[in-house]
C-alpha cells in the first residue's frame, strides 16, 4: 500500500514513513492511493470478531511494513477491557427507535480520542524501537486531543510531546487533564488566540523542512493518518452493532470541528461499508456546515471564531477537510491546490456551489450538515437525561440535534459519542442544575499542580522553545 499527497507531490511513501512525518513535503496531507474494497463475504467474516481482532483485520489493509504478527500484537494490547472498561471497547446502545449512541470516551481521558490515539502510542514506541529513533511530537488542541496524546504517549521510549492548546479556551477539566501532568517527556504549550492558531503553528512548523528534519518533529492531530485510520474501525464496529445482517445501511451522525472522526467515516464508506448518510454536526462556528448547505468554504479568523459551550467543536479551518475535497473533485491534486493554496491561501474562501461535484457530496459520497446553538445543547442536555436517564456531553447532543433532523425509518442513526459530560461541568450545571458523576480517579484534579508555558501565537516562538527543551 503506497500513499500520495492531496497536493500532488510526486513521493509515494509507504505507512512507517508517513506515521512519523505528518503533513506531506508540498504541504498537502496524506491518503492511500486506492481504498481497499470490503465485499459482503469478508463483512460476514468481521461481524463477530472482537474489536483487537477487527483492527487488526482493517489496519493490516493499509499498512503492510510492519509484520502481521507484531501488528497483531499491537492491537491486542492497545484495545483491552482494562484500558477501555468493557469487552466491546466501543458498546452501542439504543436511545431511542431508530437512534443510538456509540460509546467511544471510555478510554483512560474519557473522550472519543483516546481510540486512536492509545494505537498511536503504540505504533510510535514500535517503529523508534525498529529505527533506534527519537520524536518529537508537535500538536495543537481544542481540548481532548492534548490529554489523550500525552496520555498515551508518556512514559513511551524516544518521543517527546510538545502540545499547543488555546489559552483559557478549554474547560478547567480539560486544561487539568493535559497541566497537571508532570512527566519530564510531556510539554504543554498555551498560546494567546483560539484553536485555529495553534493549528497553524503546527503546520507552519511541519513546513519548515529543515527544523522538522533537525529536531524530528511529528504529529497526532488527525492530519496524521494512522489516527484517522484507527478511527475508521468503529464505525464498523458500530454497524456490526446496530444490524443483524450486512444488507442493512446504518447512518451516523458526528459532532465535528476539524473534520477528522467523519472523514474516517467517509473512508469507510468509500471502502463498502453500507453507511446510507454521514451527517456533519456543527455548533455556532459553521464552516463546514456552511459549504454542505452552500458549497462555500470559508474559513474564519480568531475575531470570528466563537467561544461555545462544546468548545472542542471550536474551529473555523478544518484541517482534515482537505481528504474529503480531494476525493470529491475526483482525485485531482491540481484542483485540490488551486482551491487550498490559491484560492483559500489568498481568499480565505474557496466556491464549488457551481461546481458539479458540489451536488456529489450529498448524492455519492452521502453527506448532510447541520448546526446547534447552546440553547439547543441546552435542551438537548435536559431531554436526554429526562426522556431516558441519560446524561450527554454538549459535543454528543450537538449530535444527537442533528440526528433526529436526518432521522428516516428503518435505518439506524449511529450518534458517535465524542466525550463524558464531566469534562464539561459547567454547561451540565447550567442545563440540570447539578454535576455529572466524575470518575473516582479524576478528584480533585483542577487542585493538582500545572506543567505549563504561556506563548504567543507565533511559530518561531514555538519553534525557540522546542530547540531549548531538546538541545
Amino acid at each position: 500500500m503506497n500513499y500520495l499527497s492531496t497536493r500532488g507531490h510526486p513521493d509515494r511513501k509507504r505507512f512507517c514513513e508517513i506515521l512519523l512525518e505528518g503533513l506531506a513535503p508540498d504541504g498537502g496531507l496524506y491518503l492511500p492511493e486506492k481504498y481497499p474494497q470490503i465485499d459482503t463475504a469478508t463483512l460476514a467474516k468481521w461481524r463477530d470478531l472482537p474489536y483487537a481482532e477487527l483492527a487488526f483485520e482493517i489496519l493490516s489493509l493499509y499498512i503492510d511494513d510492519i509484520a502481521p504478527a507484531d501488528l497483531k500484537a499491537i492491537c491486542a494490547r492497545t484495545y483491552t477491557a482494562e484500558v477501555f472498561g468493557t469487552d466491546e471497547i466501543v458498546p452501542l446502545r439504543e436511545l431511542e427507535d431508530g437512534v443510538y449512541i456509540e460509546a467511544l470516551s471510555n478510554g483512560p481521558t474519557l473522550a472519543f480520542k483516546d481510540m486512536a490515539m492509545q494505537l498511536l502510542g503504540n505504533l510510535f514506541e514500535y517503529e523508534l524501537g525498529r529505527r533506534g529513533a527519537e520524536l518529537n511530537i508537535l500538536g495543537a488542541t481544542s481540548g481532548d486531543t492534548g490529554s489523550a496524546a500525552e496520555y498515551a504517549m508518556r512514559g513511551k521510549k524516544g518521543v517527546r510531546v510538545f502540545m499547543t492548546s488555546p489559552d483559557g479556551r478549554m474547560s478547567p477539566f480539560q486544561q487539568a487533564q493535559m497541566f497537571s501532568l508532570q512527566d519530564e517527556n510531556i510539554h504543554n504549550i498555551a498560546i494567546t488566540g483560539v484553536f485555529d492558531d495553534c493549528q497553524d503553528i503546527v503546520k507552519a512548523v511541519s513546513n519548515d523542512l529543515g527544523f522538522k528534519r533537525k529536531y524530528r518533529i511529528g504529529t497526532v492531530n488527525s492530519i496524521n493518518w494512522a489516527r484517522l485510520l484507527a478511527q475508521v474501525v468503529y464505525y464498523f464496529a458500530g454497524y456490526f452493532q446496530a444490524t443483524a445482517s450486512n444488507d442493512k445501511p446504518v447512518s451516523f451522525t458526528v459532532p465535528s470541528g476539524n473534520f477528522g472522526n467523519v472523514c474516517a467515516g467517509h473512508v469507510a464508506r468509500m471502502m463498502g461499508l453500507p453507511i446510507q448518510t454521514l451527517v456533519v454536526a456543527t455548533n455556532e462556528n459553521d464552516v463546514l456546515d456552511e459549504f454542505f448547505r452552500t458549497g462555500i468554504y470559508r474559513v474564519r479568523g480568531a475575531a470570528d471564531t466563537h467561544e461555545t459551550s462544546s468548545p472542542s467543536m471550536d474551529i473555523s479551518k478544518a484541517s482534515n477537510f482537505e481528504r474529503f475535497v480531494f476525493d470529491l473533485v475526483g482525485r485531482d491534486a491540481g484542483k485540490l491546490r488551486k482551491l487550498f493554496v490559491e484560492d483559500l491561501g489568498l481568499e480565505g474562501r474557496f466556491d464549488l456551489s457551481a461546481d458539479p461535484a458540489f451536488g456529489q457530496a450529498a448524492e455519492r459520497f452521502g453527506f448532510k450538515s447541520s448546526r446547534s446553538t447552546h440553547a439547543d445543547r441546552l435542551a438537548t442536555i435536559r431531554d436526554t437525561e429526562k426522556r431516558f436517564a441519560t446524561l450527554v456531553d454538549p459535543h454528543t447532543a450537538d449530535g444527537l440535534k442533528a440526528a433526529r433532523e436526518f432521522l428516516v425509518s428503518g435505518v439506524p442513526m449511529v450518534v458517535l459519542e465524542t466525550a463524558l459530560p464531566i469534562k464539561f461541568a459547567a454547561t451540565i450545571v447550567e442545563a440540570l442544575g447539578h454535576e455529572p458523576d466524575r470518575p473516582a480517579k479524576f478528584e480533585g484534579i483542577e487542585a493538582l499542580p500545572k506543567r505549563v508555558v504561556k506563548l504567543p501565537a507565533d511559530a518561531e516562538a514555538v519553534k525557540a522553545y522546542i530547540a531549548q527543551n531538546c538541545d
